[in-house]
This record gives structure tokens, C-alpha cells and sequence, in this order.
């Protein structure tokens, strides 16, 4: 049996004589079927011979990805604390140059993950590194691939030692969760808080590829599970999204304009 990856949201499944029926992740609306090709799965070995890692400095932090890019073309982030190693985020490419990498410098304690749509080949990273994958309990129905290293948490923080606490905004999804690094002043975001063009403000929404905004009460949220954690710099779900400073008055600014916008017919920043 092997193990097969969605073409288009890159969500490894458990290993399988043949390729699922379809991909949970990509009938949800905040994703989407390819139209051109539809459903199409790959698997763990054709991803590996088809793609090299791309492993660089962003801002400040290691990030892992891949060349060409593949799936949603997020990027991990290696995140290095008093307490250990967290790797924030997943990406489904993993090969020997990125365990060796990772393993100079001192490996991982513990992944954390933003959101389903990057939870990729998390499994195979936690079975790497010997360590624990900490998602919230509201995301549980989104592990496609249940793995003992999976690990829930419930309410709405989370230590994970070293300064680093995970909240839960919400949002994007119900149980969507962001890094806060105290030491750093440093918010690590993936897509929950979205790092966009004007880098003078952040976004939020329900679905990004289908343009599904969300309701005020969940950007309200959003602004004040964030609102007692203070931040300067935010680091986005891709390579160089990044916001450099005054991140805590940016998502604040940013939730009070979109509540305007879609209040407020006619909106000028």
C-alpha cells in the first residue's frame, strides 16, 4: 500500500491499494476541484522525484518549501526557542536535505499548524522528528490522516514553552490557530490574519480562492483574541509575506476597515 497526496491541496492520505474517492478538503468551499483536471492524486514517492526543496532565510527564520511550487505553495517555518524547536506550519514535500538540515539545527519538539489546509503531509514530518502535532479539537474532523503523534487542544490558548503560545482566532476555520512569540514580538499567521499587497494592513476571510468574506462577528473575533498579545512583525503563510513592524496596530486597523467595508457603502481607507 502506498500513501497518495491530493494534486491541488497537497492532504496526504493513509496508505491505500488506490487513490481515495475524492479529497474532503477540496469539495469544501474554501477550496476547490481543479476545473481543468479535476480530482487528480499523486503519491508521496512521484512527489519526491518530481520536486527539490528550497530551503532559505525569510526574515529572520529558516523557511522549508519546495521547487516548483506544489499544492497551495505554502512554506514551514522553523521556529527555534528556549523550549525546543516548533516547526510552524507544514508543506508536503519532506526529503533527506530538509531532515538533515532541520536535524543541524537541533531538529523538532513540536509542529504547530494554522489551519487544514496546511495540515499536508504532517504525519510524515511527526514521524521524522519523533515529535507531537498540536491542532485544535475544532479542526479534529480535518485530520484526514489520524496519527497517534496528533495531538488537540480546547479552549482558546495554548502554551508551548519558550514564549510561544498558539491562540485560537478562528475564522478562516472554526478552530484556525495562530503562533504569538513573545521573545520575537513576532505573530506567525498562515492565512488566519492574511499578510497582503499593502503591507499597511492585513485580511481576513472564509475562502480566499472562492472570495467568501467573513461575517463581522468572526473579524471581530479574530481582533480580540489577538488584542491582548502584543506583536511587530507578522509572518504570513508564503515565502517574503511579511510585515515588518507595528503588527499589533495593523490587524487591529485592519479588522475595524473590513468591518467598515462591508457596513459602510462607498469605502475609503
Amino acid at each position: 500500500m502506498t500513501t497518495y497526496l491530493c494534486k491541488a491541496c497537497g492532504t496526504q492520505y493513509p496508505p491505500s491499494d488506490e487513490p481515495p474517492a475524492a479529497c474532503p478538503i477540496c469539495e469544501d468551499p474554501r477550496q476547490y476541484i481543479p476545473h481543468d483536471e479535476g480530482q487528480r492524486w499523486l503519491t508521496f514517492e512521484e512527489l519526491l522525484g518530481s520536486h527539490e526543496a528550497d530551503i532559505h532565510d525569510d526574515h529572520g527564520l529558516l523557511g522549508i518549501g519546495c521547487t516548483p511550487s506544489f499544492a497551495i505553495g505554502q512554506r514551514a517555518l522553523l521556529v527555534k526557542s528556549s523550549a525546543g524547536n516548533v516547526l510552524w506550519d507544514c508543506m508536503p514535500y519532506l526529503d533527506d536535505e530538509i531532515s538533515e538540515r532541520i536535524g543541524a539545527e537541533g531538529g523538532v519538539a513540536a509542529i504547530a499548524i494554522s489551519h487544514p489546509h496546511y495540515y499536508s503531509t504532517m504525519v510524515e514530518w511527526a514521524h521524522t522528528f519523533g515529535c507531537p502535532v498540536y491542532l485544535h479539537e475544532a479542526e479534529r474532523k480535518w485530520v484526514l490522516r489520524p496519527d497517534p503523534a496528533v495531538r488537540f487542544w480546547e479552549g482558546e490558548t495554548h502554551e508551548l514553552g519558550g514564549g510561544l503560545t498558539l491562540i485560537r482566532c478562528g475564522g478562516h476555520y472554526e478552530g484556525g490557530q495562530v503562533l504569538h512569540w513573545r521573545e520575537r514580538r513576532a505573530l506567525l499567521s498562515g492565512d488566519i490574519v492574511q499578510v497582503i499587497p499593502d503591507r499597511r494592513y492585513v485580511t481576513f476571510m472564509y475562502s480566499y480562492p472562492n472570495m467568501i468574506p467573513l461575517p463581522i462577528s468572526k473579524v471581530q473575533h479574530i481582533a480580540d483574541a489577538l488584542a491582548p498579545f502584543e506583536f511587530d512583525t507578522i509572518y504570513g503563510a508564503w515565502f517574503d509575506r511579511f510585515i515588518e513592524a507595528d503588527g499589533s496596530n495593523i490587524v487591529r486597523r485592519s479588522a475595524e476597515r473590513y468591518i467598515r467595508a462591508v457596513t459602510e457603502p462607498g469605502l475609503r481607507s
